[in-house]
């Protein structure tokens, strides 16, 4: 028989055992919705041109790979994504596709598909599907920034014998 301040110690071993999977649950499912809003609201952002937010998805340890461009980082990102919006001989717009979040602490992988249209001033358009990987590190704020990621651009299908179309890379 266990003395009475080894039972409580059990006990409270326990309750943290069987409270303690369900927290991070819990946890990882408001890491994984604030994620999500996040990239959801930087999308709205860029589509209505509000060059003053785009930048703050993204960490200013941002590192990233786009393939065929050489390693870049925040600077590089947000020059490239201020200059695109103020660009008004043509219209960017961005659609987003979460296919999987996984967090564990102030670490998040998103692999996910962006799409970018380009309306052009001839009337066309250029569409290009960009799946990658983002990785996010919460902040000491709570916020989610993307401190890495990595792209490539899916070669377009061409219609009808047409030449493949190409969109700048942008993000």
């Amino acid at each position: 028989m266990l003395p009475c301040g080894d039972n409580v110690f059990a006990t409270a071993l326990l309750a943290l055992f069987l409270f303690a999977a369900p927290a991070r649950e819990a946890f990882a499912g408001d890491a994984e919705e604030k994620i999500r809003d996040t990239l959801q609201a930087w999308t709205k952002d860029f589509n209505s041109g509000n060059a003053d937010a785009v930048c703050a998805l993204f960490s200013p340890e941002l590192r990233y790979d786009f393939r065929g461009y050489p390693e870049r980082g925040y600077d590089d990102i947000c020059k490239l994504l201020h200059r695109s919006l103020h660009d008004k001989s043509k219209r960017y717009t961005y659609s987003l596709d979460i296919r999987e979040i996984m967090v564990s602490g102030d670490l998040a992988v998103v692999r996910l598909v962006w799409r970018l249209t380009v309306a052009l001033p001839t009337g066309q358009t250029v569409a290009s599907t960009e799946p990658g990987m983002d990785v996010l590190r919460r902040q000491p704020d709570g916020a989610w920034k993307i401190t890495r990621y990595i792209a490539y651009q899916v070669p377009e299908r061409p219609a009808s014998g047409a030449a493949p179309s190409g969109a700048e890379e942008n993000r």
